[in-house]
């Protein structure tokens, strides 16, 4: 009797030979990586470095027009139609440095917009899969605050609870300590590390070089056009 061999699963992004431009001007060049699921990276570099421009690639929001491959979350890139960036969206957790919350209504409601948004229409899921992400954040009997009620390491863990809503297998986490204290910091990239040890894909670009000392993983460099893999 033959044996079967179980395939590799595929990178969730990867890249090879992909140039980033914007307004014109080359940004980052020949950048050639990947990410498996259940890993955690940095990605670190000067203020103009690329980093936001490559991680605004990775969900459509900045086009990638040359490179030999782009495939995200199996969506091919360098072919991605604007109607299809919704859909790749959806499949991808993206916490912002600066929360991006709805002020004028509850953690709640902020959270149900983004599930009926994508398409959930069940109003006992909407309930189970809010109280399920608030509580994996720690946040469960906040859910009736307002943003403005909250601190910036509560909100957050809100926008992290949002990114996880529709269970996606990449989290794009762009300078999420940025705005916070030290020890609020350390509690958030606790808990990206436990998402990643969760089997989610963590990709956190920041500029806190002690947080990445004190929290050790692979990291991403980039620095004169290129990227640069350490570690």
């Amino acid at each position: 009797m033959s044996e079967t061999t179980s395939q590799p699963a595929s990178p969730l992004v990867d890249y090879e030979g992909v140039e980033i431009v914007r307004a014109d001007k080359i940004v980052l060049r020949d950048v050639s990586f990947s990410l498996d699921g259940g890993t955690f990276h940095y990605l670190v570099g000067r203020v103009g470095s690329g980093k936001s421009s490559l991680l605004k690639s990775i969900y459509g929001d900045v086009r990638i027009a040359h490179g030999e491959k782009a495939d995200v979350m199996g969506y091919n890139l360098l072919k991605l139609k604007k109607k299809e960036i919704p859909f790749l969206r959806r499949k991808i957790g993206i916490v912002f440095q600066d929360f991006q919350l709805l002020t004028d209504r509850s953690v709640y409601s902020n959270l149900k917009f983004v599930l009926k948004a994508t398409g959930w229409k069940d109003r006992h899921e909407i309930d189970d899969r809010i109280h399920e992400v608030l509580k994996e954040v720690g946040m469960e009997h906040k859910s009736y605050k307002h943003p403005y009620e909250l601190s910036g390491g509560e909100q957050q863990r809100i926008v992290i609870a949002r990114a996880l809503l529709n269970r996606p297998e990449l989290i794009i986490a762009d300078e999420p300590t940025g705005n916070l204290d030290p020890q609020t910091g350390y509690y958030i990239i606790t808990l990206l590390h436990e998402l990643a040890d969760h089997g989610h894909c963590v990709l956190m670009a920041t500029h806190n070089i002690q947080l990445v000392e004190e929290f050790p993983a692979p990291i991403f460099r980039c620095e004169d056009g290129h990227l640069h893999r350490e570690g």
